[in-house]
């Protein structure tokens, strides 16, 4: 049995982890994970440093993967992951050719992103209070949620937010627009709805009963949990869980905010820079959504359709 400390210091893992400061902390977790994966498996075959990686093994691994019935997504993330790790050893100096430069993933169905329906969101932004529920926590949940869907940021984004980003004159004002750092550590403005500007502005009146001031870093924070600390996005997808009817992932109101945007003849450049999407070609999906709407109320609307 090969001991997980054993295979983080052969394969460089934890140097590797620490070069990943462009990713999410989701995405520093599962590729750190994927990487250790890979070569506990490899060791298992005898090949105990990653100077000894050829193609071929790396092959067999993917070969592997799809015997093992893993989802085709999660061994696109993988060989992602195995390929990010290689292409760092090669610039490190650690190998002198990278192993997994023509390393591709089992070809999978391409997944249109969902968007939610008119009775969802309905439920979500509007639905009625549950019995005995917080003031502040109803306050609260409506602002994370118009912010999510009236601006199109990653839930990441959303819990990173502090009160100065979107007040001024002393946090008395909220504005109509926030800057936030996405992925890369780009910056980006994105606008806030009339809806998201009314509703920011009650939480905010309520917030000192849940985020009490003090030196800690959740002082700052624009959205408190029920513990005082800064909002997790675990913690707005308990939101989600409870004021939606059926099973909705935040990145869901993402989705919708880009779709409606198109459905309502927006650029696809300014959609592009709202989402801060480095690659048009990544909103280009959202497209695809909207023609599957138009065909879709053209089918159920036109009596000869």
């Amino acid at each position: 049995m090969v001991r997980r400390a054993d295979v983080h210091a052969a394969w460089r893992l934890d140097a590797f982890v620490t070069s990943l400061t462009a990713s999410s902390e989701h995405t520093v977790a599962a590729y750190g994970a994927d990487v250790a994966d890979f070569a506990r498996w490899a060791e298992r075959g005898g090949i105990t440093d990653p100077v000894r990686v050829e193609r071929l093994l790396l092959r067999r691994w993917v070969a592997f993967l799809a015997q093992r019935r893993y989802a085709k997504r999660t061994i696109a993330r993988k060989v992602a992951a195995v390929r990010k790790y290689f292409r760092w050893l090669h610039r490190s100096g650690v190998i002198a050719l990278d192993p997994s430069a023509s390393l591709r993933a089992p070809a999978g169905e391409a997944r249109l992103p969902r968007v939610l329906n008119g009775g969802e969101l309905t439920q979500l932004l509007d639905g009625p209070a549950e019995e005995d529920e917080p003031h502040w926590r109803r306050l609260r949940d409506d602002a994370v949620l118009e912010v999510l869907y009236g601006s199109g940021v990653r839930v990441s984004e959303l819990c990173s937010l502090d009160v100065v980003d979107v007040t001024s004159r002393g946090g008395s004002v909220v504005r109509d627009s926030i800057t936030v750092l996405g992925k890369g550590a780009k910056e980006r403005v994105v606008p806030l709805s009339e809806s998201a500007v009314e509703a920011l502005r009650a939480w905010i009146g309520v917030r000192h009963e849940v985020v009490p001031d003090g030196d800690h870093g959740a002082a700052a924070a624009l959205f408190g949990n029920e513990r005082g600390r800064r909002l997790t996005p675990r913690d707005v997808r308990r939101i989600l869980d409870r004021r939606s009817a059926t099973p909705t992932h935040p990145h869901a109101l993402r989705h919708t905010f880009a779709t409606h945007l198109l459905d309502g003849g927006a650029d696809l450049r300014i959609v592009q820079e709202f989402l801060g999407h480095a690659d048009v070609a990544t909103t280009q999906r959202y497209t695809h959504v909207s023609n599957e709407r138009l065909r879709s109320v053209y089918a159920e609307a036109h009596p000869r359709a």
